[in-house]
């Protein structure tokens, strides 16, 4: 476990006029002020970017005014970030170009600000949600559901790829998360499939419980199921075990109530938010459609391996306690644990798999776990072997999505 960091002053400016309060920052956004958040914010030039979000805030006169504000900083917070990772030779800064980390605390930066803001009109609590809540989406790729255009192909196959937050801060607060990585490497990509040609569109999704209650996951994933351009594949994607890929087959309806990044956690079934086709009564579980036994025998190895992961932990019918299976639930057994656990990673893939079925899409639908991306001791913020392990799962994750699609 690394060391305890002392909160210390952030490093950018405090805006001229004064208008961010001192309270108001959750759990999740306090971090942001601890040296190495800032570090990391300095050394990608992201600290920047935040200085002209609080400074366009203060001078906003108005609610529209403020609307625009995080509508503009949204987007590009989320177009620099993937400009970034896909651009390494023309960065700003002395931090490696595919690290994920430097979205994940501009973004929270700028939310604190947003609840910290002392606007110089009439603000409401569901006013000031909403706007946190849409530089949450734009931030994160969620705003909309145009696929970019594959220059010259007439026949184009549509993929969304959804990755992760960094997580476990409070361990480690250095950790990044290679799922959000390789989303933001992702967005817009154009592979080679042996179907074609595929592209992406990517998206992130934070390690909060309250967002998954909320719906964020049905609210962004829905259009993919149901809209005008819809998908030909959903895979969602998290870290998972040490040195290895898993292909998860099952996914079950439980929340163990492992702390989420503002320490909470309740164990229950998967709440279905309301206004979102479902399937009735909701299912313990749900499973993957992607064809998990060509995929390993098409990336394994390369440079980790790749598993077709069938365990799930259940409560049989009739039975009290917990029992683990290898190859997958019996019927009518309580979920307690899919191939992906019982935490976040499990349920995006629980949402998305059933929404499939809730909008009776016909589509590979499931979830890879990647290896643990690790930080060597020392407290150094990056180094050339955890550079290294990232890049490999990042390219990893791309032969897997392509070979999905088939």
């Amino acid at each position: 476990m690394a060391p305890a960091l002392a909160l210390v002053a952030p490093a950018h400016a405090e805006p001229a006029d004064g208008c961010l309060g001192e309270e108001g920052a959750t759990v999740e956004e306090a971090r942001v002020e601890q040296e190495v958040p800032q570090e990391i914010l300095r050394g990608s030039g992201f600290d920047a970017a935040v200085d002209r979000f609080e400074e366009e805030l203060c001078a906003a006169s108005d609610l529209d005014g403020a609307g625009a504000v995080v509508q503009g900083h949204g987007e590009a917070l989320w177009r620099d970030a993937v400009e970034r990772v896909q651009a390494p030779g023309e960065v700003e800064g002395d931090l490696s170009a595919e690290d994920d980390r430097p979205l994940y605390w501009a973004r929270l930066a700028m939310t604190s600000a947003l609840n910290r803001w002392e606007p110089g009109f009439a603000l409401s609590g569901s006013e000031r949600a909403e706007l946190v809540a849409d530089l949450e989406r734009r931030s994160r790729g969620q705003d909309g559901e145009d696929f970019a255009e594959a220059p010259g192909e007439a026949d184009v196959s549509h993929v969304v790829v959804t990755g992760f937050d960094p997580f476990l801060l409070d361990d480690d607060i250095r950790q990044a998360n290679p799922s959000g990585a390789a989303a933001l490497a992702l967005d817009g990509a154009v592979l080679e499939t042996a179907d074609g040609v595929a592209v992406v569109k990517a998206m992130l999704y934070p390690v909060r419980w309250r967002d998954f209650t909320d719906g964020m996951v049905e609210q962004s994933l829905l259009p993919y199921y149901t809209g005008d351009q819809p998908a030909d594949a959903v895979i969602t994607v998290s870290q998972g075990s040490p040195g290895r890929f898993d292909l998860e087959a099952h996914n079950g309806a439980w929340r163990g109530g492992f702390q989420d990044n503002e320490v909470l956690g309740t164990p229950e079934i998967i709440p279905v938010p309301e206004g979102v086709p479902t399937v009735s009564p909701q299912p313990q579980w749900s499973d993957s459609s992607l064809d998990r036994p060509a995929i390993v025998e098409e990336t394994t190895g390369a440079p980790f391996p790749v598993f077709d992961n069938t365990e799930v932990t259940e409560i049989p019918a009739g039975g009290t306690a917990p029992v683990v299976r290898p190859d997958g639930p019996t019927p009518g057994s309580e979920a307690r644990s899919g191939g992906g656990g019982n935490y976040l990673s499990n349920e995006i893939a629980y949402r998305n798999t059933l929404l499939r079925d809730a909008t009776e899409g016909d589509v590979p639908a499931g979830h890879i776990h990647t290896p643990v991306l690790n930080l060597g001791p020392g407290g150094n913020i990056s180094d050339p072997a955890f550079e290294e392990e990232r890049e490999a799962i990042v390219r990893q994750v791309e032969d897997i999505v392509a070979a999905s699609i088939r």
